[in-house]
């Protein structure tokens, strides 16, 4: 948290105004400010300041739960939000929010503040993305990701089927939330191993991966806690963090169990243990 849905809904208000603020494409920056240095990955503080002085901006675009930043003849600002980041543009004379890490300074009296309460979020300035990129898997919204190279893409994998979607590399942009509310649609439980589904599981399952990513962008992302603010899709919530609660497909209370080391909501009654063979298990 942020996943695809929240990075997403953040690129767009960037780039075309949103959550308040106008979008800050073609803004220069006249001054940076770097608050704590370790939320900087890449280079260090000083050349990040220097980097970033007097750059505009010319788009901004996501990869995953990257943000990108592209700058005019000058570099790539890559912002990995991870637990509680989020990136905040301030009106003129607004002061910064409490945990600002690092902020840009526009000319138009703007500000860009990177607020990363839990200090886990980190900020790479480089020429090119790709070094930072470039093991991430595809995208999953991306239509040159069918369903049968997806199947394919599954079949190597053994794990089961949640730890491997929330692996950024086999997958880029799946976190907690979209994981478990896309298993849900699909039918398919959590621990399922990968290579067990069939191709028409694994295309209902790509499909309802797509479905649930759609509405969250479509609801600005989900706002379940103080981190971040502004979604809607938490009141759609089929299965997570509704332990106890009943599923809206067939009544059956949701389960909440351990997959991986993370917490993960399903219903057992549209969510039964299959085996390889397709048979319901024990």
């Amino acid at each position: 948290m942020p996943e695809l849905p929240e990075v997403e809904t953040i690129a767009r208000a960037l780039r075309a105004g949103g959550r308040g603020h106008q979008g800050v494409v073609g803004a220069r920056v006249a001054r940076v400010e770097v608050l704590w240095p370790k939320s900087i990955a890449e280079p260090d503080a000083a050349a990040f300041a220097q980097g970033l002085r007097g750059a505009v901006l010319a788009h901004v675009g996501r990869r995953g739960k990257f943000l990108v930043l592209a700058w005019r003849a000058a570099g790539f600002l890559l912002v990995h939000l991870r637990m509680s980041g989020d990136l905040v543009v301030l009106e003129p004379g607004e002061p910064l929010p409490r945990h600002t890490r690092w902020a840009l300074y526009f000319d138009d009296g703007r500000v860009l503040a990177f607020d990363n309460p839990r200090k886990f979020g980190r900020a790479w300035w480089v020429d090119d993305p790709q070094r930072v990129l470039g093991r991430l898997g595809p995208e999953p919204l991306d239509p040159v990701l069918t369903p049968d190279i997806f199947y394919h893409r599954l079949q190597k994998h053994r794990r089961g089927i949640k730890p491997l979607l929330m692996e950024q590399t086999f997958l880029a942009g799946l976190g907690n939330i979209y994981t478990d509310e896309a298993l849900h649609r699909a039918r398919i439980h959590p621990q399922t191993p990968a290579h067990c589904l069939n191709p028409s599981q694994a295309e209902r399952l790509l499909t309802a991966i797509r479905a649930v990513l759609h509405a969250g962008i479509a609801a600005n992302g989900a706002s379940i806690d103080w981190m971040y603010r502004g979604g809607a899709f938490q009141n759609t919530f089929r299965v997570y963090h509704r332990q106890g609660e009943p599923c809206p497909v067939c009544g059956t209370p949701i389960a909440r169990i351990r997959v991986g080391g993370r917490s993960t909501h399903y219903c057992p009654q549209c969510q039964p243990w299959l085996r390889c063979d397709g048979e319901i298990g024990d």
